[in-house]
């Protein structure tokens, strides 16, 4: 379950680093006791592999079991190899059967198979449930561990099967109520079991359930108990039978991270999937430069064109001026749209179905945006130059608006048709088509009205 991390101040983290680098671990672990676990992440996360894994031994045994379930699954599976067997066996046993799961993804089969065989043959059971769902399901995500009742129980009875798993169920808030086949039935809150009398049957409190099948789309699924405001939504098979459960928390973490890998992917670059600080230079170059990459050769079209229309350049240099301010308009206007949609998609606010309302929409925004961009242009050109090329500067803003607006909008639906990531059809592929065409319908609009 993923927390809040809680950041120190600036001076301590500066100080635990130099306590480090000088080697001085009895200075650094006497740093490090005042700290809660929050804030002892804070620390790590700034820290290499190497230096992490060395602070980490230092923390007390209840601290080091906070800060490790804190930390990102990937600094998590850093972590579990740095560190002898031993040490890792006690807090890999400590988590909730979804987090080890999120962690053995991260880590060598080796590794992994090592520790699911040192695990209690209850633990290792709910863990192999949770990974035998497909990746990227929620059934992958939810907890295995929660609290059940029946329709003929008794208020008072459900409250001792509460008071029972205190300790293991991931969530008491809502109780899913199943028939004796473990069919799902219904939920019933904690507030309305302390409201009610002991003897009232659960059949009395219960209302309607909503649910997700455990092998739906994670993000899917966390968006769905999200919208609805539950504090649990109970997972099911094909069946309707009751396999686990998805808490709220748990559903934010996944939508926090499908929105961080998304913003990643609208910018150009593929998430870091750590903090920052501690992540190593290759893995920055190399999220960053197969883009970089397809850019370059998509930003090859660009050229094509400005070849294509030399000799219209070679007669009115002065076109050659607004070039940068156009395909940065029509870049900017693309991407704006392409932004609102993938978003709206994320959302469930449109569907793939909506794409000829979605570009009809864009279309209608976009010749306005044009049309307001264009009165500006075609007087702000004649003034400085002449009315002639105003009027091309003028057209072309309109003609590039409402086509880089248009596309903007439809690319991410495409996208999510085709089965690829929205947000890699967004602003950079987007960037490359409109300069490309931006500048096409340009050259033909000046030497439509210039007689070139």
């Amino acid at each position: 379950m993923d927390q809040p991390t809680a950041v120190p101040s600036e001076q301590l983290s500066a100080e635990i680093e130099r306590l480090l680098d000088a080697q001085d671990l009895t200075g650094a672990a006497a740093a490090l006791a005042p700290l809660t676990g929050a804030e002892a992440v804070g620390v790590l996360e700034r820290l290499a592999a190497k230096e992490r894994a060395v602070l980490f031994r230092l923390l007390s045994k209840d601290t080091a079991l906070d800060v490790f379930e804190r930390l990102d699954p990937t600094l998590q599976g850093d972590l579990v190899q740095a560190l002898q067997h031993e040490e890792v066996a006690s807090v890999f046993a400590s988590l909730e059967p979804d987090d080890r799961v999120t962690l053995l993804d991260e880590l060598p089969a080796t590794v992994a198979t090592r520790l699911l065989q040192g695990l209690p043959a209850h633990e290792r059971e709910l863990t192999a449930e949770v990974l035998g769902y497909p990746a990227g399901s929620i059934g992958r995500r939810m907890s295995p561990e929660y609290v059940t009742t029946h329709p003929h129980l008794t208020v008072g009875r459900t409250l001792d099967r509460v008071r029972d798993r205190l300790a293991d169920a991931e969530t008491v808030y809502t109780l899913p109520v199943v028939d004796d086949e473990r069919r799902l039935v219904g939920v019933v809150s904690l507030r309305d079991l302390i409201g009610a009398a002991p003897e009232e049957p659960i059949s009395a409190l219960l209302r309607d359930a909503d649910s997700v099948a455990a092998t739906e789309d994670a993000e899917a699924a966390a968006r769905r108990c999200a919208d609805l405001r539950h504090l649990a939504l109970p997972v099911v098979d094909a069946e309707d039978r009751l396999v686990g459960i998805l808490t709220v928390d748990d559903a934010l973490a996944i939508l926090e991270h499908a929105e961080s890998e998304d913003q990643a992917r609208i910018g150009g670059a593929e998430p870091l999937r750590r903090p920052y600080l501690s992540t190593p230079i290759r893995s920055i170059v190399r999220s960053r430069v197969v883009w970089l990459l397809v850019l370059a050769v998509g930003a090859t079209l660009t050229v094509q064109v400005l070849s294509a229309f030399q000799a219209t350049l070679e007669q009115k240099v002065v076109l050659s001026l607004f070039i940068p301010l156009l395909i940065g308009t029509g870049g900017n206007t693309g991407n704006q749209a392409a932004t609102t949609v993938t978003r709206a998609l994320a959302l469930d606010d449109v569907r793939t179905r909506d794409i000829t309302k979605v570009a009809a929409r864009e279309l209608r925004v976009g010749l306005s945006l044009g049309l307001l961009l264009g009165v500006v242009g075609f007087v702000g050109t004649a003034l400085a130059f002449e009315p002639s090329i105003g009027v091309v500067i003028g057209l072309t803003l309109l003609s590039s608006c409402t086509l880089a607006a248009t596309v903007g909008g439809a690319m991410p639906l495409i996208g999510r048709m085709i089965r690829v990531d929205p947000a890699v059809f967004s602003n950079p592929f987007i960037t490359t088509f409109v300069d490309a065409a931006g500048l096409v319908v340009y050259f033909l609009i000046a030497k439509a009205v210039l007689g070139l």
